[in-house]
């Protein structure tokens, strides 16, 4: 199920950025108007008045609100957010900030490089996951293992979708394969956000944590900017099938939500039955 969440983010946010490709095509205005366009515009000044003052798209706003608020100090504070125990999907900072980079008036575009921009996105998306993890690391090494456990099946920790399970999920997972799975867990969804957590239970040597996990979160931060990279070179590609990305997108969210409504039922129903049986 989490690995299903993480892929449909994943596509929700590729689908995104690719709108908003073309967005951004689609309103360019060219260079040079003919006089004759010049001529209708200063004829009729109440309809470019209505066209301009046009609520803008969500796909639009979404873009705007990027273009406004992302800067390396927020890709660092979302993604401790992401690497922490707060469930925050990575998926939705790197690719559109590497995206918002490409824009001249970008906070994100401080080299004349496209691709060093894109460099330091992977870096500071780098910082914040270990910053995070490191979080995860020191809470579990000093509180322990009963206060975890217990914090993870209280309100609280059900509300940050934690859960003992979860928690006994990635301990497993540790303890199958040693401090390496610090590194190998930064790709699996579900095992991402905890994994620091059995490191720090376990006392794992604190030097080689950070470095198995900050060679593990460069490595997927880079595959999340090579999407945002894709979209931001495929405008024209895109242009020509962008109502089929705009159902694709739709069907997607619809198939989501259909899928945690089901799995909510049927998780209910489980509990419902185990109790009248026992």
């Amino acid at each position: 199920m989490h690995i299903l969440r993480h892929l449909t983010t994943t596509l929700i946010t590729c689908l995104m950025l690719v709108l908003q490709s073309v967005n951004c095509s689609a309103t360019e205005l060219p260079s040079e108007l003919s006089a004759e366009q010049t001529e209708l515009s200063a004829e009729q000044p109440s309809d470019s008045a209505a066209v301009s003052t046009e609520p803008a798209s969500a796909i639009q706003r979404v873009e705007q609100w990027y273009a406004d608020h992302m800067n390396y100090t927020s890709i660092v504070a979302l993604m401790t957010i992401e690497s922490s125990f707060i469930p925050f999907p990575s998926e939705v900072v790197i690719p559109p900030a590497v995206y918002v980079a490409s824009h001249d008036d970008s906070t994100l575009n401080v080299s004349s490089s496209y691709i060093v921009n894109v460099l330091l996105i992977v870096l500071f998306g780098t910082l914040g996951a270990l910053l995070g993890a490191i979080i995860n690391y020191l809470l579990s090494l000093w509180l322990g293992r009963p206060i975890i456990y217990a914090f993870a099946d209280s309100r609280a920790g059900r509300v940050l979708m934690l859960s003992s399970d979860k928690i006994k999920q990635a301990e497993s997972y540790f303890n199958e394969h040693g401090k390496v799975s610090t590194f190998i867990g930064r790709f699996i969804p579900g095992i991402r956000q905890l994994i620091s957590i059995p490191a720090g239970l376990s006392k794992m040597n604190f030097l080689s944590f950070a470095a198995y996990t900050t060679l593990g979160a460069f490595l997927w931060n880079a595959v999340l900017a090579l999407i945002g990279y894709l979209a931001h070179g495929q405008a024209d590609l895109i242009n020509r099938y962008s109502h089929e990305l705009s159902v694709a997108l739709l069907a997607i969210t619809a198939l989501a939500i259909v899928v945690v409504i089901v799995r909510k039922v049927l998780k209910k129903r489980a509990t419902d039955t185990k109790s009248a049986e026992s």
